[in-house]
């Protein structure tokens, strides 16, 4: 149940192919790729390009977080480029962001389909959807950038979404995740972790995953 996400917005671009093989190595479960539009989120990452050349080289599967105002219309381009889960935002507004449409289109490409919510975001946002969703992606920073501080009330609504509803699918954390926070968000039902700094600049990677993993191992309790 307990997976380990490597963020790759913490990584050393320049050496990209590098960094995947380097966590791969050391355990990691998925890889967390951040995109941002500098619209919907202030600031601007990666695009298709840069999704389809680490999927090239990737092992395990890449994780798609798309911090766009339209993730309607760009999920083809991004499930073509290799991304085999693919996470919008619920704050979306308008037709570009329908939920509905969004989550027929990745299921029907067979491709996991999972739906964020910012802190600020209440937990009910997803529950209409929580029947069709693979993951439910809770984020504990302000998305945009990274290295911010780890926001502890959201994991309220990652407990009422385990407990209070049930939800057996899998539910991210991302933002602020390392050894001081990840027991907590494990307890709350948390069973994905995006870590980006708490991994790339560790001085030992594979004692840093499986660190992380073991202490959410001891936490988590599943619904």
């Amino acid at each position: 149940m307990i997976r380990i996400a490597p963020s790759l917005l913490a990584c050393d671009f320049a050496r990209i192919a590098e960094e995947v093989e380097m966590v791969e190595a050391a355990g990691a479960d998925w890889l967390h790729l951040d995109v941002m539009d500098a619209h919907f989120v202030p600031n601007l990452s990666i695009g298709p390009p840069v999704i389809a050349s680490v999927a090239k080289v990737a092992n395990i599967p890449c994780d798609v977080h798309v911090m766009i105002t339209d993730p309607l219309g760009f999920a083809p381009a991004y499930l073509d480029a290799g991304a085999d889960s693919y996470t919008f935002h619920a704050e979306v507004e308008g037709e570009a962001g329908n939920p509905a449409a969004i989550i027929e289109f990745v299921k029907g490409r067979g491709k996991r389909v999972s739906m964020a919510i910012n802190p600020d975001t209440p937990a009910e946002a997803v529950q209409p959807y929580l029947a069709d969703l693979d993951m439910v992606l809770v984020m504990s920073v302000h998305p945009g950038f990274g290295g911010q501080s780890f926001i502890a009330d959201v994991l309220e609504k990652a407990r009422r979404i385990r407990y209070d509803w049930k939800f057996e699918g899998d539910i991210e954390i991302d933002g602020g995740i390392g050894p001081d926070t990840i027991e907590a968000a494990a307890a709350a039902g948390v069973n994905v972790f995006v870590a980006g700094s708490a991994i790339f600049g560790a001085d030992d990677v594979p004692a840093r995953i499986a660190e992380l993993r073991a202490k959410a191992e001891r936490a988590f309790v599943g619904a």
